[in-house]
């Protein structure tokens, strides 16, 4: 059966398929298939998007998926710890959450140029490369223009570059382990993202402030919660549209 309480919200909303695809940033065939299709749902954050635009609850745009309670009681079970700044996170915080990675090791900063003074961070990454399991770096492109306007942030200027040219010299070694891939970015970083299969740490990034001032969540999945993927899923979207480098000083980009 056809969604007819999304095509009426629609029509009752005032706005053409057309309009709503153009605020969602997909197709007009794409709402289509979300009303004519019921096996066709839109992701989840385009259901919030969809939801919120027509002022409707997603449970009643789409009666088999959770109401917002629901999915709040869930997502407070993904939260572990709450640190109000990163300096206060306990200095092996990092080492153990890597410790447990068997699929996916992911690091996505503009610098995290701290990280790459630990020898015992390091040594776990030639640990995990003889294992097998994947790592993935994303750092941020030292000639982008994000980059420059995060040093300009946090009134640093150029010196938010020249941390990450320096990060990548320290990471030297790494380049040649079997599994390892670096990757440069140029997108505007919200968060830094340190993710170790179910668990995660996100730094995220305030304006005025260094990192190491602003607030860390660690997070792991739970069922039917929702946070842990959304981080993930800006991960897996920076690592797709980041560019490929195979030694430290292999990257170009923009000037400032």
């Amino acid at each position: 059966m056809p969604n007819e309480r999304l095509r009426g919200a629609i029509v009752e909303s005032g706005l053409t398929m057309e309009q709503v695809a153009e605020r969602l940033g997909v197709s007009p065939k794409t709402v289509d298939r979300w009303i004519s299709d019921p096996t066709r749902k839109p992701y989840r954050r385009f259901q919030y998007a969809v939801a919120s635009m027509l002022r409707r609850e997603v449970s009643y745009l789409w009666p088999d998926e959770r109401t917002a309670e629901e999915v709040t009681s869930s997502s407070e079970s993904e939260l572990v710890q709450l640190y109000p700044h990163r300096s206060v996170v306990p200095k092996d915080a990092w080492v153990k959450l890597y410790a447990n990675a068997s699929v996916c090791f992911d690091v996505l900063v503009y610098s995290g140029f701290w990280l790459t003074e630990d020898p015992a961070f390091h040594r776990l990454v030639r640990e995990k490369s003889a294992d097998g399991v994947p790592v993935r770096f994303m750092l941020g492109n030292p000639s982008s223009e994000a980059v420059a306007v995060r040093g300009d942030d946090e009134g640093i200027g150029f010196a938010m570059a020249a941390k990450i040219r320096n990060a990548l010299m320290n990471y030297a070694p790494l380049f040649r382990l079997p599994g390892v891939e670096f990757r440069l970015h140029g997108t505007t970083l919200y968060n830094s993202i340190y993710r170790a299969d179910d668990e995660l740490l996100t730094n995220g990034h305030v304006y005025g402030v260094g990192a190491y001032l602003a607030p860390v969540l660690h997070l792991q999945r739970v069922p039917g919660g929702e946070m842990f993927d959304t981080y993930t899923e800006s991960v897996e979207r920076v690592w797709q549209g980041a560019q490929p480098i195979s030694s430290p000083t292999d990257y170009e980009g923009a000037d400032r």
